[in-house]
């Protein structure tokens, strides 16, 4: 194989990287994104606090896939991981929030609404008050934030700083081992089941 023939199949070689990296990007990065959360969250103790993720579950209204559930003596954390970058804005009533990369603009579900779901059926499962949950969305930290929220919006590198701030001595209202055991029971692994969910989502995002 002569110069120009070796350039010409690595060029060719090159652009079919490029293109499939392109289309898979964003996948890519959200499944990423989830390992950055679970490996912060493994940090905490695990006498302290019980760490489940990529939980799905399933209520009258349809399927739940929940990112990250942390559950301590006190509270049970609903961690909704959206690995976007850029500018971020949006607030807590908007239908979708919007993602700014320079001028190119993308919109997405609003993750309050969308974890507020997951929250309440959990709360029925555990048959526990929603006193008792903490909303938690988490964006990448190459993410800048300009949300207009009551809730709790923050950047990666802030999760586990926000998790133990809510740590109490006092007597524990969870037992941990309890709603662990209800969660993972209810846990659905069927994975036609799992694929749907995503065709929905998409769809709903789409819309």
């Amino acid at each position: 194989m002569n110069l120009v023939n070796l350039i010409y199949f690595a060029t060719i070689i090159l652009i079919i990287i490029y293109i499939f990296i392109k289309i898979n990007y964003p996948k890519l990065r959200g499944k990423y994104g989830e390992k950055w959360v679970r490996k912060e969250l493994e940090k905490l103790s695990k006498y302290d606090y019980v760490l489940l993720n990529d939980i799905m579950i399933k209520d009258e209204y349809g399927t739940h896939q929940i990112d990250h559930i942390v559950i301590s003596n006190n509270y049970i954390f609903v961690v909704e991981m959206k690995n976007y970058y850029g500018l971020i804005v949006g607030n807590q009533y908007n239908d979708k929030w919007s993602q700014w990369l320079g001028k190119h603009k993308n919109e997405f579900y609003n993750p309050l609404r969308q974890n507020y779901g997951h929250i309440k059926s959990l709360s029925k499962i555990l048959n526990l008050d929603e006193v008792y949950f903490k909303s938690v969305i988490c964006f990448s930290n190459d993410a800048k934030l300009k949300v207009q929220t009551s809730e709790i919006v923050i950047n990666l590198r802030n999760l586990l700083k926000l998790v133990r701030k809510y740590e109490s001595n006092e007597k524990s209202f969870i037992d941990k081992d309890k709603f662990r055991e209800i969660i993972v029971n209810s846990n659905i692994k069927d994975k036609n089941i799992r694929k749907e969910h995503i065709k929905n989502i998409k769809t709903k995002n789409l819309s």
